[in-house]
């Protein structure tokens, strides 16, 4: 009999469909069924000796409710047997109600029962315990996750163990995941934690990966990459990291009618194996990065969410560096101007900021200068060095990138079509602030702000919260200043100021939008003690539910964008 062995996955939802992504221990029909007799079903595919399945849903009405349940085979396997948490639904929107956006990044998994958390309760954790305590309470209509789901290059104790038992840790990559199998085995970690689960299940979500993912600093730059793939370890870790993301978090990105007309995943699904056909892609991808779409669209009503693949689309030539290789600049561009007055907000999901603190951005961009070799050989090799220690890789290390995104923003926030807001919404650097931008001759109609919210779970060392505060002052803006002067840099065609922030913890970020109004709530996942009455029975959770009932997301920020 086929089990359950990961999801489900609550994953794409608009007024009359959904998808939900599951993996199976053997191959078998998935079905989803619906508490009024709509759902769906779809036989698993096969990787790498996994089963899974993407079950499209169709049928719904928006603005409706409904209970799901998942079988396999035709026997019951989702709700578990004595859940402690709601029945998993699909809540269907209208054009006419509040778009609720809720996004972070950077989560490590959480210990298991019995372990002290090392960083703290997990956002997520504290997020699924709220809703699961008032099921018809306020919830995120999507949640979008802006990179490090997965640490493959920082593992836990308990995944360092299990390693341990399957290979030699060495040999290298030590005791980082070398191979698809090892993959699974850290979403097995992240994504079976029950409250995650439950959520994971309820809640709709979007997801783009970012370095940790694959490698920390990955596609730094040209030399960067070379010196990975001297070594005899890099080659099957990254194309594990990419079919792994294909298959975790990729598809479900995806709206129903595009899946049909993916090739790739029709030729995966046709398989009695797909192992080979989604191992050829991900090698394509990885020798020529405009083989692969990595970036999507999604609109939710009259709002418009552009998630930007700043890793893998990379131009590394240092001549010709960019985050973005020129067609998946032109895709941007055309999405972004694409029927503009048909949405009242543009939010870009890039997991890197495009607004860093003014030093930081100067850094950046002096770096890249001496990089280019505009100060001779010798500043070149030490501005690689400082690059990769630093980790100096966001849009201000790829000047023409961030011109060209200012640029894009400045246009499609101008003009009669302009909507109100255009919000670039970013994880990675481990706090959250919020930098508005302004542009010296006339700024765009719309109100341009940069939100970034991190983590959702980690750490954030002392030497993050010192330089990250001193960078937004104006001894470091004028030290960058000098940084930039000694680069030959170009003044940025964009200013901007910080409104709010540095703020430091485990969080979460929320965009209500409704109509042209939108308002933004950060909140922080804190440990609270003495409230036996609310941890309640947690079933087979025992230890880990109760250790973390103590944990709430409480409101440290709450502001009106476009009142």
């Amino acid at each position: 009999m086929a089990g359950l062995r990961l999801g489900p996955l609550l994953r794409y939802v608009d007024g009359t469909s959904a998808t939900v992504w599951v993996e199976t221990s053997r191959p078998c029909t998935a079905e989803v069924r619906c508490a009024d007799g709509t759902g769906g079903e779809a036989r698993t595919f096969q990787i790498e000796g996994h089963h899974y399945a993407l079950v499209p849903v169709t049928g719904l009405t928006p603005g409706t409710t409904r209970a799901y349940e998942v079988h396999l085979d035709g026997t019951r396997v989702w709700p578990l047997p004595d859940s402690p948490f709601p029945d998993s639904a699909i809540h269907t929107p209208t054009d006419r109600t509040p778009v609720r956006v809720a996004f972070g990044s950077c989560r490590w998994a959480a210990p298991p029962s019995g372990e002290k958390d090392p960083v703290g309760p997990d956002a997520l954790d504290t997020l699924a315990t709220r809703i699961a305590a008032d099921p018809e309470g306020e919830r995120p209509d999507v949640l979008l996750l802006l990179g490090d789901q997965v640490y493959a290059d920082e593992t836990s104790p308990a995944t360092r163990r299990w390693l341990a038992a399957r290979r030699d840790l060495s040999d290298p990559p030590g005791n980082e995941v070398a191979d698809y199998e090892e993959y699974t085995h850290l979403y097995y970690e992240s994504w079976l934690d029950p409250e995650v689960r439950w959520l994971l299940s309820t809640v709709p979500s979007c997801m783009i990966f970012d370095d940790h993912d694959v490698v920390d600093d990955w596609n730094t730059s040209a030399s960067w990459l070379a010196d990975m793939r001297a070594t005899d370890w890099w080659q099957e870790r990254l194309l594990s990291g990419l079919m792994s993301y294909w298959v975790h978090q990729h598809l479900g990105n995806l709206p129903p009618d595009q899946l049909a007309a993916d090739p790739l995943y029709a030729a995966v699904r046709a398989a009695p194996d797909g192992t080979a056909v989604l191992r050829s892609f991900a090698a394509e991808a990885d020798a020529d990065a405009t083989a692969a779409r990595w970036s999507y669209r999604r609109d939710f009503g009259r709002v418009r969410l552009l998630m930007v693949d700043s890793r893998a689309a990379r131009v590394l030539d240092e001549e010709n560096r960019s985050m973005l290789d020129p067609g998946e600049m032109r895709w941007l561009r055309e999405q972004a101007l694409d029927a503009r007055e048909s949405y009242d907000h543009l939010l870009i999901g890039t997991s890197l900021p495009w607004l860093l603190p003014h030093l930081v951005h100067d850094a950046e961009a002096w770096d890249a200068a001496l990089c280019r070799g505009d100060k001779g050989a010798r500043w070149a090799r030490f501005g690689e060095k400082l690059r990769r220690a630093a980790d100096l890789e966001h849009w201000a290390a790829f000047p023409a990138s961030f011109e060209a995104l200012a640029d894009l923003i400045a246009e499609a926030g101008s003009g009669p079509d302009a909507p109100a807001t255009v919000l670039v919404l970013s994880g990675d650097v481990h706090h959250a602030y919020v930098a508005e931008a302004t542009w010296p001759s006339k700024s765009p109609d719309a109100r341009v702000l940069q939100l970034t919210c991190s983590p959702v779970h980690n750490s954030i060392p002392l030497s993050i919260r010192l330089g990250f505060r001193f960078g937004w002052s104006a001894a470091a803006r004028a030290l960058g200043r000098r940084f930039a002067q000694h680069g030959d840099c170009a003044r940025p065609p964009v200013s901007w100021r910080k409104t709010g922030g540095p703020w430091f913890g485990n969080q979460l970020m929320t965009l209500t939008l409704h109509g042209r109004s939108a308002l933004l709530r950060l909140e922080q996942a804190r440990e609270e003690r003495g409230e036996p009455e609310e941890q309640g029975a947690r079933g087979e959770q025992g230890a880990r539910g109760e250790r973390r009932a103590a944990a709430r997301l409480r409101t440290v920020m709450e502001s009106e964008l476009a009142p």
